[in-house]
């Protein structure tokens, strides 16, 4: 301990203070380099978030002490890579994010005997907005949506009404297509009472006009009759690549297909008569039969006495007319076909297909030789095109087949092996060659740290042990006791000289000038003073300083 104690009253109280600092600033150095070491690898959690489901998840994860990072001004969630997918699940569970909206959950938290008529419309249009909103976010590339929606209020005797109408603003990760588009629009319109899809207005995060609510059913009908134009193209134009393709190979061939299609609306009615084919409709038959008679009587004696033959008087007196009538009414139906016919708009009035192909290609060695197609191949190709596309003379159809060489050459094939365990082991992810890089940057720094630093502070802290060592024994502790009568000498504690009782021939070397050689010997740098001050001495003492020439002479070389 004593030598230890010695040790530090050599260094100094500032020497000392520059080493605790050092070795405070390396252990929080090297704390830091540990923590962050052996600290998980985060991963996105949640990304734009607003500040309703930021807290709502921060809570969530502090209530369950789990460790997290905010990034993106605190629109950005990270936590452990391999518990996002865990806590992604649990979130969604609890309704976590919800999106910044508010639903019908809004009814479960208000007291509907207190709220007025007023104030439960507007409650139950900002549900409307917020369910609407949710169910717009879920589809494809849709990351946010806001709804607003118009709905005028119900009156009493109001003859003329305004219909509602919507708008519709989303934040996309792409683009979306005109189906998907006309899809939100009939969602929405299918939600709200009276809303029709052509009153719904849709435009991007960028200011682009998606959907145009004042175009009314004309804009519908030109939107949907581009839609099936360009579904139209995309049809033949995949099946006359698929077919070409297996013919001169994937990605050797170029189609192009333009679809002329008739925007007009047709209705056509005709009656025609057949006056050949008559069915009777309907038959009546009248039956008519008439008797007529003329009496003539005469007056007699015989016929006024009483009981006389009254009948044989009137038989002989009466003349009969009788006639009969038939009548027959047949009705017939002439056969009579009505047609009706319509005819929609977007009928195919002519279709466009260009086909460019390229050649054949053949490899010698490294060497690579073109050679175009022949005339008959192309007829043969053209042929099958029109078979696939349904080719009409009649119509105007027309189908191009053309072999021209391609600015870019086939690529060689490539030999699909499995993959070797060394392979394996070296085919990183983005986010592991992330990790490393950052590893890398502190090991370097680790590195740095042990040569700039700790190396030369070990140095100067171990250099005055090794260099004492060499020292002679009458220097190491500043004072020199030399026995005259032998000539060996010997060190004691110095001290401003020497004891009261001490014995004769002794000498105390003042401690300072000692203390003085042992620094100019150890640093190599002999000054003026301390020669002066050494001549000095061995001016006062001659004896003395041969006797510890002697003993230098004779003093072994140190290991």
């Amino acid at each position: 301990m004593n030598g230890l104690l010695d040790q530090f009253r050599r260094f100094g109280a500032a020497r000392l203070a520059a080493m605790l600092a050092v070795t405070l600033a390396l252990i929080g150095f090297f704390a830091f380099v540990m923590l962050r070491m052996s600290q998980p690898a985060m991963g996105v959690l949640f990304a734009d978030l607003s500040s309703q489901d930021v807290s709502a998840i921060t809570k969530d994860l502090d209530t369950r002490g789990i460790k997290y990072e905010l990034r993106g001004d605190g629109q950005t969630i990270l936590a452990s890579r391999a518990d996002v997918p865990k806590l992604r699940l649990e979130l969604a569970g609890k309704g976590i994010p919800s999106g910044g909206g508010v639903g019908y959950e809004i009814f479960d938290k208000g007291d509907a005997f207190s709220s007025t008529s007023f104030v439960q419309n507007i409650n139950h249009l900002r549900a409307l907005e917020g369910e609407l909103s949710r169910t717009i976010r879920s589809i494809g590339r849709v990351q946010a949506a806001r709804v607003h929606l118009v709905i005028p209020e119900r009156r009493l005797f109001e003859r003329d009404r305004e219909p509602p109408r919507a708008s519709i603003a989303l934040k996309l990760a792409g683009d979306l297509d005109n189906a998907q588009v006309r899809a939100i629009r009939h969602l929405v319109s299918s939600a709200v009472d009276g809303l029709k899809p052509e009153r719904v207005s849709i435009v991007d995060e960028r200011g682009r006009l998606l959907a145009d609510g004042a175009q009314g059913e004309q804009g519908m009908i030109g939107v949907a009759l581009d839609e099936r134009q360009g579904a139209i193209e995309r049809r033949i134009k995949a099946q006359v690549d698929d077919i070409v393709a297996s013919i001169v190979g994937p990605g050797r061939a170029r189609v192009q297909v333009s679809a002329l299609l008739d925007s007009n609306r047709i209705e056509s009615r005709s009656e025609t008569f057949d006056p050949e084919s008559k069915v009777i409709r309907s038959s009546q038959n009248r039956t008519e039969t008439s008797a007529s008679s003329e009496q003539r009587e005469g007056v007699t004696v015989g016929n006024e006495l009483p009981g006389a033959q009254q009948n044989q008087g009137q038989q002989q007196g009466q003349q009969r007319d009788t006639s009969s009538k038939n009548d027959e009414l047949v009705n017939y139906e002439i056969s009579r076909t009505t047609r009706t016919e319509v005819q929609e708009g977007g009928r195919v009035r002519k279709l466009s297909v260009a086909v460019l192909v390229d050649g054949v290609y053949s490899r010698q060695g490294t060497e690579t030789t073109y050679q175009p197609r022949s005339q008959e191949e192309l007829e043969r190709i053209g042929q099958l095109v029109r078979t696939a596309i349904g080719f009409d003379r009649q119509r105007g159809d027309q189908v191009e087949v053309v072999n021209l060489r391609f600015a870019e050459a086939p690529q060689a094939p490539t030999d699909l092996t499995e993959q070797t365990l060394m392979q394996q082991l070296t085919s990183f992810t983005k986010e592991d060659i992330v990790r490393f890089a950052e590893m890398g940057v502190i090991a370097l720094l680790v590195l740095i740290v042990l040569m700039v630093v700790v190396r030369p502070l070990l140095k100067q802290v171990l250099a005055p042990d090794r260099e004492i060592r060499g020292i002679p024994s009458f220097m190491r502790n500043g004072a020199v006791i030399v026995d005259q009568g032998t000539g060996d000498p010997s060190t004691f504690s110095s001290g401003a000289g020497a004891s009261a009782g001490g014995e004769p021939g002794q000498i105390d070397v003042d401690a300072p000038s000692e203390r003085m050689l042992a620094i100019a010997q150890i640093k190599g740098q002999l000054k003026a003073q301390s020669v002066e001050k050494i001549g000095a001495m061995v001016a006062q003492n001659p004896a003395d300083s041969v006797a510890v020439l002697r003993g230098w002479i004779h003093e072994k070389a140190p290991a």
